[in-house]
């Protein structure tokens, strides 16, 4: 088998696609030979050493990658061949790895693995889990979401602000999307999005303020020190502020940490005081999805209802921007850039769309 392999924190010239043995399952565990694997923005964080969860749970060297698609090549233990829900050798599916996925050959735990929705592609399938389980987990597990209320969705063109934007027209929610180039509105528009402001071309807080003159109600907030103070501020009361990242903390082009960026980052990051928070009645929630594998109670009624929602079409299938997995380095200087749309996905095999 080929995979990604990183042995030290750096640029992009540490992602090594090296020949190692095939993987063997152990009990109650499915390999997948890999078709389609996607690219999140926290594997660009595993790549820098700044992801807690990778130095927690692995360390260094790290194959990084959450999520796959592809067919099933072998499985262990009686609970895995009994099952009847067509995951056998030769079954086309997907799934999630905590760390792992940037290879051509996955092993799985079989509660991580599901039949490809109806619809899907592979390499759809292989950039859907992460970002939807994100999304799921932000809206109905922390910020509880229902039919009226008013969500801001920073960055709502990238893989988790087009999840995002599904799921709140589903819990019958009003969309506010912010994205930050002119080429990405029509993109969250076609999700639905009833308010798309261009950050390029208008200044932002006065634009939502025009757009929500009485508050917003939940904010989707991944972009860290550039705009969480001010979204805070524009909560309504009993508003809650969802937090899973802090891209503008990291660089844009380089592929390398500025330190020094990293460090006015984390001076410029608000501090919310808990007799403030219980003063102005709202919520600050963060979580970062890759300590949840262990909580299959959360994320098994997440995935339930999200195969339900794909597969009755409520749930569009992820745009997908394809590279080779040896193309790697390429795929993260553009997931980076942050002027990508929608998802982007590797290919151990085959031509990419780009």
């Amino acid at each position: 088998m080929r995979k990604v392999v990183i042995h030290s924190a750096g640029g992009y010239g540490k992602l090594q696609l090296e020949e190692q043995p095939d993987p063997t399952p152990g009990e109650g565990e499915i390999v997948v030979e890999t078709a389609a694997i996607g690219v999140n923005f926290a594997d660009c964080c595993v790549r820098l050493g700044v992801y807690a969860s990778a130095k927690e749970y692995v360390g260094w060297p790290i194959t990084p990658g959450f999520e796959f698609a592809g067919t099933v090549k072998c499985v262990a233990g009686k609970s895995v061949a009994g099952r009847d829900d067509g995951i056998v050798p030769g079954a086309q599916v997907f799934g999630l790895v905590r760390f792992g996925a940037y290879a051509t050959h996955v092993v799985a735990p079989v509660g991580n693995v599901y039949p490809i929705p109806s619809g899907f592609t592979l390499q759809q399938a292989g950039g859907f889990a992460a970002v939807f389980l994100t999304a799921y987990h932000a809206l109905f597990q922390c910020a509880q979401a229902t039919k009226g209320q008013t969500i801001l969705i920073h960055s709502a063109a990238g893989g988790v602000g087009s999840a995002l934007i599904q799921l709140a027209k589903i819990a019958e929610c009003r969309t506010i999307g912010v994205v930050g180039s002119s080429h990405k509105v029509d993109h969250a528009k076609s999700l639905g999005c009833d308010v798309v402001i261009d950050k390029s071309r208008e200044s932002l807080w006065p634009a939502v303020e025009r757009a929500a003159p009485e508050g917003i109600d939940i904010v989707c907030d991944a972009n860290g020190p550039e705009t969480l103070a001010q979204s805070y501020r524009h909560l309504r009361p009993t508003g809650r502020l969802i937090v899973y990242g802090f891209h503008t903390m990291l660089p844009k082009t380089g592929g390398r940490l500025d330190y020094l960026q990293a460090l006015w980052g984390l001076w410029k990051l608000p501090r919310f005081n808990p007799l403030r928070l219980v003063g102005e009645n709202k919520g600050v929630i963060g979580f970062n999805l890759s300590f949840l594998f262990d909580r299959q109670d959360l994320l098994g009624q997440a995935m339930r209802d999200l195969l339900s929602w794909a597969s009755s079409s409520r749930i569009q299938p992820p745009k997908v921007t394809t590279f080779l997995l040896a193309d790697v380095a390429k795929a993260h200087q553009a997931i980076e850039s942050g002027q990508t749309t929608g998802k982007l996905v590797l290919l151990p095999q085959g031509l990419p769309n780009r």
